[in-house]
């Protein structure tokens, strides 16, 4: 495949030696691989990296796009389900670690509070904690339960809208018996 746009390679090894020593011995080879063979795998794995990107590249192209998306590496190992599924694999892992360290990144007294919350709905916080101390620790365990409770709101506000939209979906296309979608919210113009 000829690149669209030739960029001087840089000389010697791309990737470290160890890394490449490891891979190797973790697929059988010796404990103590040779230097011609770690060369020679690192020349194989920077040919596929760029060609692969290169061929993203030429697939954005043809999509009139000007930048590579991650459809377009999907597109492309469309053919060879081994990499696709671990590609898609990799990408659901690193959504959920998005999910997860964002969910540390809020308040961390809001999200220590979110995990004492008990059965009845009731926090550790507002349950003795503050109770004899007066009015004031527990005006402020509010505000910061009413935070914590934010995300919870929105959480139940999207799954509102998801359903919403599933029930003006099927009155669309005439199954389900929704409602019909009647109300201001769901009128569209144009």
């Amino acid at each position: 495949m000829t690149e669209p746009r030739m960029r001087l390679r840089q000389k010697g090894q791309q990737f470290p030696t160890q890394d490449l020593e490891q891979f190797l011995i973790a697929f059988g080879d010796d404990d103590r691989p040779l230097q011609e063979t770690v060369k020679c795998l690192d020349e194989i794995v920077t040919d596929f990296i760029i060609e692969s990107c290169h061929e993203a590249a030429s697939i954005a192209h043809h999509a009139r796009r000007a930048k590579i998306k991650v459809d377009d590496f999907k597109f492309m190992l469309r053919r060879d389900p081994t990499k696709l599924g671990r590609v898609s694999e990799l990408l659901e892992a690193d959504k959920e670690l998005k999910r997860k360290r964002k969910a540390f990144d809020t308040d961390e007294g809001a999200v220590a509070k979110e995990n004492v919350v008990g059965k009845d709905g009731a926090t550790a916080g507002a349950a003795g904690v503050g109770a004899g101390v007066g009015g004031a620790t527990d005006g402020a365990e509010g505000k910061k339960g009413d935070g914590g409770g934010g995300k919870e709101k929105e959480r139940e506000e999207g799954e509102r809208r998801k359903k919403k939209k599933k029930r003006n979906k099927e009155g669309r296309d005439g199954g389900g018996g929704g409602t019909g979608g009647d109300d201001a919210s769901t009128v569209r113009s144009g």
